[in-house]
């Protein structure tokens, strides 16, 4: 039986990053596989890199060995047949969570050696959804389309052939009246998330069983 890793890099556990995830985990988990789930947010303090180097050395050479609340999911990563990566857009990047995860997964894989790209030997498929108020046609004048191939090449190199899916236009809030938030038509943002969101969910129930068929 295949396992897949599934990680939301959201604070919020149910709303738009959460939900595409845990659909993508669905497809994989309908095609067979077994899924453990995360919530970066709900685990014990971590941090990214802290440029330890002990990942470079014999005996652990592409391995994290700084233990804190990231052990366990990158542990389970490291043994894992996929991950389903999820993340918001905050402030044109991924999550504070999202970046420690991909510090601490992506740089032990590199060797800094000219034969030898990566310790990694063994590539897994990784989809990577990103959320964001941001309209998805809206990616290659703010520069998020770039933002995602840096992310989708490194994850590609260091992990395994990864696609990238995007969800933008989100509805932010289940309440807007609370907020003074006047560039926003909150009937406009329920409409969409009422017509578009299922599809959304669709497309990413497809993908995390793409992770097992392919």
């Amino acid at each position: 039986m295949k396992h897949i890793v599934a990680i939301n890099a959201s604070p919020r556990t149910t709303w738009n990053t959460a939900s595409l995830v845990k659909k993508a985990a669905e497809g994989a988990a309908d095609q067979g596989a077994s899924v453990t789930n995360f919530d970066l947010y709900s685990l014990s303090p971590y941090t990214g890199c802290v440029s330890c180097f002990g990942c470079k050395l014999e005996g652990h050479l592409g391995t994290c060995i700084r233990r804190d609340g990231l052990t366990p999911v990158l542990d389970a990563i490291n043994t894992a047949d996929g991950l389903i990566l999820g993340t918001p857009n905050y402030l044109g990047d991924v999550s504070a969570a999202f970046r420690a995860l991909y510090e601490r997964l992506i740089f032990p894989a590199i060797t800094y050696k000219t034969g030898m790209r990566t310790y990694r030997t063994r590539p897994i498929p990784v989809l990577m959804i990103m959320t964001s108020n941001v309209a998805e046609e809206a990616y290659p004048m703010t520069g998020y389309d770039a933002l995602l191939q840096k992310y989708k090449n490194n994850l590609s190199g260091r992990v395994g052939p990864t696609e990238v899916m995007i969800y933008g236009d989100t509805l932010q809030v289940s309440d807007y009246s609370k907020f003074d938030w006047t560039m926003f038509d909150p009937a406009a943002k329920q409409a969409r998330h009422e017509t578009e969101f299922p599809k959304a969910l669709k497309k990413a129930y497809d993908l995390g069983a793409k992770l097992i068929l392919d």
